[in-house]
C-alpha cells in the first residue's frame, strides 16, 4: 500500500466534530429566532420521534426484503445498502439538529434512497478498486499443473 492510500484524512474529523456542530447550532439559533425557542425545541423533539418511527417502518421493510432475497437465493446487495442507509439516516435523525434531520430523511425515504444507494455503491467501488490496485499480485509466468500427494496416503497405496 502506498503512503497516500494509508493516510487518514484528519481534516474530515475536523469537519465532522467541529464544523458540522457549529453549523447545526447556528441553524437551531436561526430557527429559534424565527419561530421562537419553544417551537424550536418542539420541532427538534418531533424530528427525533418522526425519525424513530421512520427507521422502524423502513428498517422493517428493508429486513423483510433482505429475508426475501435470501430465500430466493440471490445476492441481497440492494437490500444491504438500504439497511446501511436507513441505519445512518436514523442516527442522523435522532441527533439534534435540522440539517442532520434533512440528510437523515433523505437517506431513509424510499423515494430518495436510490440516490444514496448510488453514492454508497460508488464509494465502495472506489475503495475496492484502490484496495485491488495496491494488493500484491501473483507473479506472472508459466503455470505448472500438478497434484498434491499426501505422504501418509502414498504409503497406504
Amino acid at each position: 500500500m502506498s503512503a497516500r492510500t494509508r493516510r487518514f484524512p484528519w481534516w474530515l474529523l475536523g469537519i465532522a466534530f467541529v464544523v458540522v456542530p457549529l453549523v447545526e447550532i447556528w441553524t437551531i439559533i436561526q430557527v429559534g429566532q424565527v419561530v421562537g425557542p419553544w417551537w424550536t425545541i418542539l420541532l427538534l423533539l418531533a424530528s427525533g420521534v418522526v425519525g424513530s418511527w421512520l427507521v422502524r417502518r423502513e428498517g422493517g421493510r428493508a429486513w423483510r426484503a433482505l429475508q426475501q432475497a435470501l430465500r430466493e437465493g440471490r445476492m441481497p446487495h440492494r437490500e444491504i445498502a438500504d439497511g446501511v442507509l436507513i441505519l445512518i439516516g436514523g442516527t442522523l435523525m435522532i441527533t439534534p439538529g435540522f440539517l442532520s434531520d434533512v440528510l437523515g430523511v433523505l437517506m431513509i425515504l424510499p423515494v430518495t434512497r436510490p440516490v444514496g444507494r448510488a453514492l454508497l455503491a460508488g464509494f465502495i467501488s472506489r475503495r475496492l478498486t484502490a484496495a485491488y490496485t495496491t494488493a500484491p499480485r501473483r507473479p506472472e509466468g508459466d503455470v505448472v499443473q500438478g497434484e498434491v500427494i499426501d505422504p501418509g496416503r502414498a504409503e497406504d497405496s
